[in-house]
């Protein structure tokens, strides 16, 4: 019970938005829930219309009942843990590991491993004792993943990540050296250089419409997808392959697979969007080129992490290295171009 400050807003959702206790830790979209719900009183009275008036010093009582155990199983999965808090979590998350439980994998997951690490200290998220997914990667991609443990975390990652205000880098071994000298490449429509050799690409993605498990690049329709992608190192002679920091202003399905792939630079081993492309005869000696093209899994790994903490306000920063696979890969290939 709490209440209201002196000249709320007059809508009770925004009123109880502005002078809700930070110790609730109730997101405006939990309280809109609460409201319709039944489980406000505004001073005796049960208010479900989240645009009733309310004024100065109206007493407010939330009633919040305890949150629901989640139909998904724990599972004792050994979790690689970066950073833990009462708020949130955040793990580097091995290829071969789905995020979250599906009709194809519905068990051995993520959210089934945070299940079992977190146990009572998931306060719950839209009132069921459940991690926050805010943001994927794919199964077989490696690396850096932010998950919510409260209800106000989750609610500020999602604004962050709505926003693009995430900071998000990638390591990526692709087919072929992108440069902006190219005449192929810069005849890409969606592709474009910045400064530095920096290639961006811009396009819109939606679901393939023949191939549901695919993205698609688009120029009309779909959603909006920024990339941008360096090169880091090259490999072969001459260079047939590149290692690239890409960055997200977007965070689509597959955005980069499919963004690299456009630009004729899919990623190596991916089995979806083309990562099984003949190499220059000679270029590599040929164990080295056996290695890359029995690679098992798309070489991508999430390997920087940025945001705000949601509740403290601070100012977070994560690094994962390469995985072994890809590390052990990137080894043979050194000393090679």
């Amino acid at each position: 019970m709490f209440t209201l400050g002196e000249n709320p807003p007059s809508r009770l959702d925004k009123a109880l938005a502005r002078d809700v206790p930070e110790g609730a830790n109730l997101s405006r979209t939990r309280m809109a829930k609460l409201i319709a719900q039944g489980a406000v009183k505004v001073g005796n009275a049960v208010v479900v219309d989240p645009r009733a008036r309310v004024q100065a010093l109206d007493h407010i009582e939330i009633t919040v009942e305890e949150a629901e155990e989640s139909h998904i199983l724990p599972e004792d999965i050994p979790l690689e843990v970066i950073f833990e808090d009462d708020d949130l979590i955040v793990i580097n998350k091995p290829a071969g590991m789905v995020v979250h439980p599906a009709p194809g994998s519905p068990s051995g997951t993520l959210v089934n491993a945070l299940l079992a690490h977190c146990g009572d200290s998931l306060s719950g998220v839209g009132g069921m004792k459940r991690p926050g997914i805010v943001h994927r990667i794919d199964k077989e991609t490696s690396g850096l993943l932010v998950v919510a443990k409260s209800d106000a975390a989750h609610h500020g990652l999602a604004a962050q990540f709505e926003k693009h205000t995430v900071e998000r880098y990638y390591r990526a071994l692709v087919y072929g050296v992108p440069d902006g000298n190219d005449p192929r490449l810069r005849g890409v429509k969606g592709a474009s250089f910045e400064a530095g050799n920096i290639l961006k690409l811009t396009t819109q993605l939606a679901r393939h419409k023949t191939d549901r498990q695919r993205q698609a690049v688009l120029f009309n329709g779909g959603r909006h997808a920024v990339t941008r992608a360096r090169t880091v190192a090259q490999f072969g002679t001459p260079p047939v392959l590149a290692l690239m920091e890409c960055w997200l202003e977007t965070g689509r399905t597959h955005q980069i697979r499919v963004h690299m792939t456009h630009a004729g630079h899919s990623l190596v081993g991916d089995p979806t969007y083309g990562g099984k492309r003949k190499l220059a005869k000679a270029a590599l000696p040929e164990a080295v080129a056996d290695a890359v093209r029995g690679f098992p899994r798309q070489a991508l790994h999430a390997a920087v992490l940025g945001f705000v903490h949601p509740v403290s306000g601070e100012a977070m920063r994560f690094e994962a290295p390469l995985p072994e696979d890809m590390s052990g890969l990137l080894d043979q290939l050194q000393g090679h171009g």
